[in-house]
């Protein structure tokens, strides 16, 4: 008799990313369980100051189009104006900074996001700041409430795959799925058993992240600092971030000791500051790797087990979270049986070039940081760029992930971008009407043949017919269960083409 398999998808790993893919998958009502290694997801580390991430604009109108923006906002108390958020060193100063480039910061002030006609304002803007602690328990509350199983304590410590399932095993345990989905960090154990090659670039340097207790706190100048041997950025009342380039030597070789960091701190800032008291420490590097494929058979990739780089810029938990946002719906129409051919193939196309990108992104800022007169001088000149009015709009552009565009082919200009939060008719929000998961034809014209064709993909395909407080200038769009522009129209309803666009994204239609 053959034994059913218990499980659509395990997911290894219990951080955003693995979270907020269990909900997608759910959403589509798929069987989740996440098995997570550690015990507790809380850490101090994963607190403010530390702790503090920005997400971007592709992240927040994801959380907004799945109705999360509420629960994953930091609390007012904890907000950017002040609370703890205020210990962080960017946020100390007269002008409101909305970013920066290898520690070189844009205001918002000198943005002009007239430059991005694609979008509209919204409850989903273009950057927020969250604790990751915060971000995790909220995204942990919403998976279980939607019936996704959580296991802790149990790390994927092996597995074997055949045609139809993963055998996977977990502390002693062993569980069965049709998927595994690998998003267990930098050192994921899923992509080392899995195969999986991971290749790209090696770090330069050790960059530190401490809160000390200093005897002569006075000796260190406030801000970022550019020196002989590496850069720290130095907050009262002793918040230190620090780089030196040392090939990465010390990197999770040793315990990080007062004494340790004390030296560093001394090589890097050229002081004789003395350090009275450590009370937290961490490492990180600037090694920028990725994966050359994102599946192997049954096994997929997303998240940092895809792909790693420094965290200047916190571009990595956002590059994360857009994996799950394009794999979730993807992955669900596979495992239901009503997937186009080459749909689950897209993930990799779609996310593969927007990860380089990044790792690119991210090695850009590491050449602008070595301590040599070469780098001093391209830096003058990047801080000259980032202080114009375009410049800043360019730099914000791309920090905060307004320019993310997929390849979907055709030539309008919202065709592969996320859809502009319409302010419908009727007093609701287009990204109101994405929580579904399903796709969605936006018809403000309410043409007869558009809604004759959104019925042949009925299940997987939303008809909205409203008309919008601003349209610009549009007639009908056809949204992804993601929340991108799979096809769109300014003049009548193009049935040819929104048909060929919903074959490509959703299957045959009845």
């Amino acid at each position: 008799m053959h034994n059913p398999i218990p499980h659509d998808v395990i997911i290894a790993g219990a951080g955003p990313v693995g979270l907020f893919l269990a909900c997608e998958l759910r959403l589509a009502g798929l069987s989740v369980l996440v098995l997570e290694k550690a015990e507790d997801h809380r850490s101090p580390l994963k607190r403010l100051p530390f702790g503090m991430r920005g997400l971007s604009a592709p992240t927040i109108e994801a959380f907004h189009r799945r109705g999360l923006l509420d629960d994953v906002a930091p609390p007012a108390k904890d907000g950017p104006a002040g609370g703890k958020a205020a210990a962080a060193h960017w946020m100390q100063q007269p002008r409101r900074p909305g970013g920066h480039f290898a520690g070189i910061q844009f205001y918002l002030d000198a943005v002009d996001s007239s430059q991005w006609p694609y979008r509209l304002p919204g409850p989903a803007g273009t950057s927020m700041a969250v604790e990751m602690e915060h971000l995790e328990t909220a995204l942990a509350a919403r998976a279980t409430a939607m019936g996704v199983e959580i296991r802790r304590g149990l790390g994927v410590d092996g597995f074997s795959q055949s045609d139809e399932d993963v055998t996977i095993s977990a502390g002693g345990e062993i569980f069965r799925a049709r998927w595994l989905v690998g998003c267990d960090g930098g050192r994921s154990t899923v992509r080392k058993l899995g195969g999986f090659a991971f290749t790209g670039t090696d770090a330069e340097f050790t960059g530190y992240s401490v809160e000390v207790e200093m005897a002569d706190p006075d000796t260190l100048s406030l801000g970022r600092h550019y020196t002989a041997t590496g850069m720290y950025t130095y907050a009262r009342p002793g918040t230190i971030a620090m780089v030196e380039f040392d090939g990465a030597a010390f990197h999770r070789k040793e315990p990080i000791t007062l004494e340790h960091v004390q030296a560093v701190l001394r090589r890097v800032s050229g002081t004789g500051v003395t350090v009275a008291d450590l009370h937290l420490a961490t490492t990180w590097t600037d090694r920028a790797y990725q994966a050359t494929t994102y599946r192997n058979g049954r096994v997929l990739l997303a998240g940092d087990a895809a792909h790693i780089h420094s965290p200047l810029g916190g571009q990595g938990l956002n590059l994360g979270l857009g994996d799950a946002m394009n794999l979730g719906w993807k992955l669900a129409a596979t495992i239901r049986g009503d997937a186009p051919a080459g749909l689950l193939d897209s993930y990799f196309d779609e996310r593969h070039p927007v990860g380089a990108q990044i790792l690119d992104w991210s090695r850009a800022q590491v050449a602008l940081m070595r301590p040599s007169p070469s780098s001093r001088a391209l830096e003058a000149i990047i801080r000259d760029l980032i202080a114009t009015r375009d410049g800043a709009t360019y730099f914000a552009e791309r920090v905060w992930g307004v320019s993310l565009r997929y390849d979907l082919g055709g030539s309008h200009r919202l065709v592969g971008r996320g859809a502009p939060d319409f302010e419908l008719a009727d007093g609701t929000r287009l990204g109101e009407r994405l929580r579904s998961g399903q796709g969605l034809l936006l018809d403000f014209d309410a043409h007869p043949a558009l809604q004759a064709l959104a019925s042949r993909w009925n299940g997987r395909i939303t008809y909205v017919a409203e008309d919008a407080r601003e349209r610009m200038g549009l007639s009908a769009l056809l949204l992804r269960p993601d929340g991108f522009v799979a096809w769109a129209a300014d003049d009548g309803p193009d049935l040819e083409h929104a048909a060929q666009a919903a074959s490509r994204w959703f299957g045959e239609g009845d």
